[in-house]
């Protein structure tokens, strides 16, 4: 790719724009709906931060809320294959949706799948309670 990644997606203005249709998706999934918290707002609010992040965007998630450690931060989540498999979808479509280019979504989804499969944490001892504003360092 010729430019960097969160360029190449579209910047915050897709990134929003994206995490707010797959929570669209989400909302209108009962079972996807059960895994997430009543108000999904603050979530959504620090997915797009991750993602921004994650797309080389400025460091905001990791100075308001330390390391992601994305998987503890799952484990209050029991999160099964079926619930991995939705959420590859729908954020897919939410891309496809926004009009994020196929070779950007390709480039993603290489270290989205690994990632998603890795918070599956259904059937495992992990510790349930949530981490509330905890900073991770």
């Amino acid at each position: 790719m010729s430019q960097p990644l969160i360029e190449a997606f579209g910047g915050r203005e897709t990134i929003g724009r994206v995490i707010d249709r797959f929570g669209a998706y989400v909302e209108a999934d009962p079972v996807m709906r059960a895994i997430y918290p009543e108000d999904m707002g603050p979530g959504q609010e620090k997915v797009k931060l991750f993602f921004e992040q994650w797309m080389g965007g400025g460091p905001v998630y990791s100075q308001q809320y330390g390391h992601p450690r994305l998987r503890r931060r799952h484990f209050p989540f029991v999160i099964d294959d079926l619930a991995v498999g939705r959420w590859l979808r729908y954020m897919r479509q939410a891309m496809v949706d926004e009009g994020v280019p196929d070779e950007v979504q390709r480039v993603i989804f290489e270290a989205f799948g690994p990632l998603a499969r890795h918070m599956a944490n259904a059937g495992e001892d992990v510790p349930r309670e949530p981490l509330g504003d905890v900073v991770l360092q």
